[in-house]
């Protein structure tokens, strides 16, 4: 048996994207990491799986495994990818879906054919509901890690983020915390940790280490993550511009119980079929 698939990428953050509309593919975690293993299989970040919707004035179900086989609620680029696969392969002539997932309902915005906007909903900051272990919610938390007391920000978009800001963006531990924080006993479904440096109120670089992957070229959900939190803590003004290693994106956020939104480009790589 053959599937067809489409590499496609956001700034870098790589996926397979698979038409689970027109032919019949049964997705596990086992198959993700096949697909996703960069040396015997097609190699990507996450896999995105479009599905038949299974609510009513909804167009498509979309769903996230990431290369460790794992099903997660959200990705931003991951969304703009989406966008412009379903567009591209004629599976829709809309320019404004509305797409279900595991986070509620995502709408995407196709602007034109360089420019796609997610919008990835309400950022949650209700340690519960992130789930991240601590006694009340507040801006900034302090966390152990790797011998130190960090300062942190913690949040969820549908996914759980955390973001800590630091001096120099090129100097930052990434290898170090990344992965220390990822799996910190304080965030029970682990958690993508984004690594913020200031430049001005409406700018900021940034570098995401991803659950389930590890530090990625660009992560839309992380982008909006770090924005979020520097507006919540009045360190920066909406437009957001955020550089990631893979490129730049442009968040909006008008403030609290509001959704936020990410702008920026999508590509298509190549497309294919392999054998299961």
């Amino acid at each position: 048996m053959y599937i067809r698939f489409t590499k496609m990428h956001g700034l870098g953050n790589d996926f397979v994207v698979i038409d689970a509309v027109t032919q019949a593919v049964a997705m596990t975690d086992k198959l993700a990491r096949r697909l996703a293993d960069r040396n015997t299989g097609i190699g990507c970040d996450q896999i995105l799986l479009v599905e038949p919707p299974t609510q009513p004035d909804i167009d498509f179900k979309y769903r996230i495994f990431n290369a460790d086989g794992s099903e997660v609620a959200q990705c931003g680029n991951g969304a703009r990818c989406f966008a412009k696969f379903v567009r591209d392969r004629r599976l829709t002539g809309k320019s404004l879906l509305n797409v279900e997932t595991q986070a509620g309902i995502l709408q995407l915005s196709i602007n034109n054919k360089q420019s796609y906007t997610a919008t990835l909903g309400i950022p949650d900051f209700e340690p519960a509901d992130i789930p991240f272990s601590a006694a009340q919610r507040a801006l900034t938390y302090t966390i152990e890690a790797a011998g130190q007391s960090l300062e942190i920000s913690a949040l969820s978009l549908g996914n759980p983020h955390a973001v800590l800001q630091v001096t120099d963006i090129q100097q930052a531990p990434i290898a170090e915390l990344g992965p220390l924080l990822e799996n910190h006993t304080r965030f029970p479904e682990r958690v993508n940790v984004g690594f913020m440096e200031l430049l001005t109120r409406h700018e900021i670089n940034l570098r995401v280490y991803e659950r389930g992957a590890g530090e990625t070229q660009a992560c839309g959900s992380g982008a909006c993550a770090a924005a979020v939190a520097g507006i919540a803590q009045n360190l920066l003004d909406s437009p957001v511009k955020v550089n990631l290693p893979g490129g730049g994106l442009t968040i909006t956020w008008p403030g609290n119980k509001q959704p936020v939104a990410v702008t920026g480009p999508a590509t298509t790589v190549y497309q294919g079929r392999i054998r299961l």
